[in-house]
């Protein structure tokens, strides 16, 4: 079956040639030959002839994988984030603590994302420095809005339930055309906002979105904001068949922490939105 989705196809055409390495034990010579990479070979020894013998294959992931590390990585953002809230309150190093999450979370993410890193102390490490950036954002709106944390996140993760059961149910499916949409869409809304922020800062917001708990917001940065929120949550679509085409594959068990972090961004994307949505709604 292909894959929608041109990174797990990439993946799986790398799993396969790992895959193909695993040659059956008829096929291993015992004489010197041109042996395939990663095998190993060991020379003779008494009157026993020289031995091929092929590296150690590693375990294909399975759904417990992703959903046990997508649950840690979950548990280190919200560990961050409650520290991050306890601690980081006043003074300049509130201001610091979120411009270098903000810039070093955006760095990493987008190096693990077109790199295809699975190095799992990287992907924690992005977690870590969300987990900073939600802490001190969150509080703010709290003191502003009491009762909207608690809301966003039970909305956010009450979407992803719903995405959840759409999927399971085969009512929304990652076709290539869903897929082209839905990233295509994603990166005009995320371009937007870079766009709007980098304005903004110089006094010229465009109004999409406002950054303030208490900011007024227009029809524009309510409708934007909504359209965001849309956008995130067919997210999950692509994350489950991504997860789901990679068990498929075959691909090896470091791949999970690929699929976790996927799942951890589309998460934390969401809540942003709905956020922001609350703010907008209860000025």
């Amino acid at each position: 079956m292909q894959s929608s989705n041109p990174v797990l196809t990439r993946l799986g055409e790398a799993a396969r040639a790992e895959h193909s390495a695993g040659y059956p034990y008829q096929q291993m010579q015992f004489q010197q030959t041109q042996q395939p990479q990663g095998w190993q070979t060991y020379p003779q020894s008494g009157p026993y002839p020289q031995v091929i013998q092929p590296p150690a294959t590693t375990r294909a992931m399975n759904i417990d994988d992703v959903v046990t590390r997508t649950l840690l990585l979950l548990m280190i953002t919200g560990a961050t984030a409650a520290i991050s809230w306890l601690t980081l309150r006043t003074g300049p190093i509130v201001g610091l603590a979120t411009l270098g999450s903000v810039v070093a979370g955006l760095v990493l993410g987008l190096v693990i994302s077109f790199a295809r890193v699975t190095n799992p102390v990287l992907i924690s490490a992005y977690a870590v420095l969300q987990g900073v950036l939600l802490g001190v954002v969150s509080r703010t709106f709290e003191q502003v809005y009491p009762g909207i944390v608690i809301q966003a996140v039970v909305a956010t993760f009450g979407v992803f339930a719903g995405m959840a059961a759409l999927y399971k149910m085969r009512i929304l499916r990652a076709t290539p055309k869903f897929t082209r949409f839905v990233v295509g869409a994603l990166f005009g809304i995320v371009a937007l906002s870079l766009i709007n922020w980098v304005l903004s800062m110089f006094g010229h917001n465009l109004g999409y979105e406002y950054y303030g708990p208490t900011q007024h917001a227009g029809t524009v940065a309510i409708l934007f904001s909504l359209a965001a929120i849309v956008i995130g949550a067919l997210t999950f679509i692509i994350d489950f068949d991504a997860a789901e085409q990679g068990i498929r594959y075959g691909l090896p068990e470091r791949y999970a922490w690929y699929c976790a972090f996927g799942l951890l961004v589309g998460l934390i994307f969401l809540y942003w939105q709905i956020l922001r949505m609350l703010g907008y709604l209860r000025r």
